[in-house]
């Protein structure tokens, strides 16, 4: 009797707080058919990165130059990381929903911007043996209550089976926030911030890491988190995030629009 009563009362369940609760769009709010999501409205503008690009860091490009073409930065200093990714290019339509999910307690829209980024970084999380988030320092993890780019691990481990460390690095030196700061001010107040942990030290040995943020900016911040990695015995590391903020607009970007495969999974 327990066995045949379950699922119905779960779809009785469901169908109440869908009555009495119901979905709204994570953006402007309008009520949704779908169980959490975006409308249509707030899903078109989104700008998703899956056409050419840098090899190594992943950074936009105008038009395809080539399976082996490297952006100007990349020529001229490689980054200690082997190859990044980001799923959505951050501007003015994609803003408002990173920072809902980073500062406004919208968790729920973590496993849904981790499939767009298990799209995007496919071929990343294919070679990954380990996922590990770029840490917040404790005093920043108490006010905040969670860390944005763990929740996203976590759930591109969940979708990939790739085993998740969500604690394998520490942040040992706190820092202001480093959104309007220049390179070489980010890179300073960045210096000796992160610290490998002692339990993860074993489960990096020799493997690739994938290091998981939800913005890649200047990149100076995976760059050191990619260092202290390597520092400790990962093989390579990849990086995956949600987004990739540009200094200026890439002119005539190539986009992708939404396939089959990266659907409003909201």
């Amino acid at each position: 009797m327990i066995t045949t009563f379950a699922p119905h009362a779960k779809q009785v369940w469901f169908a109440f707080l869908d009555l009495f609760l119901p979905t709204r769009c994570l953006r402007c709010g309008e009520i949704l058919d779908a169980t959490v999501g975006l409308c249509h409205d707030c899903w078109q503008p989104l700008t998703f990165l899956q056409g050419p690009c840098c090899q190594c860091c992943g950074l936009p490009f105008a038009s395809d130059i080539g399976e082996a073409g490297l952006c100007a930065a990349c020529i001229a200093k490689a980054p200690a990381f082997a190859q990044a990714r980001a799923a959505l290019l951050y501007n003015d339509h994609s803003s408002p929903l990173i920072l809902a999910f980073k500062y406004n307690d919208r968790t729920d829209a973590a496993m849904p911007f981790a499939q767009w980024m298990a799209s995007a970084g496919h071929t990343l999380l294919e070679r990954a043996e380990v996922i590990i988030p770029v840490p917040l320092h404790w005093t920043r993890l108490v006010k905040r209550r969670y860390n944005q780019a763990a929740l996203l691990a976590h759930s591109l481990s969940k979708l990939s089976g790739v085993p998740n460390l969500p604690h394998g690095l520490k942040r040992i030196k706190p820092t202001p926030k480093l959104g309007r700061l220049s390179p070489s001010q980010r890179k300073r107040l960045l210096a000796g911030a992160f610290d490998i942990s002692k339990a993860a030290s074993a489960h990096i040995e020799g493997k690739t890491v994938l290091l998981v943020d939800d913005v890649y900016t200047t990149g100076i911040t995976l760059e050191a988190c990619s260092k202290i990695l390597l520092a400790a015995g990962a093989s390579q590391v990849l990086v995956l995030t949600l987004c990739r903020r540009l200094r200026s607009d890439v002119s005539g970007l190539q986009v992708t629009e939404p396939s089959e495969t990266l659907t409003n999974n909201f």
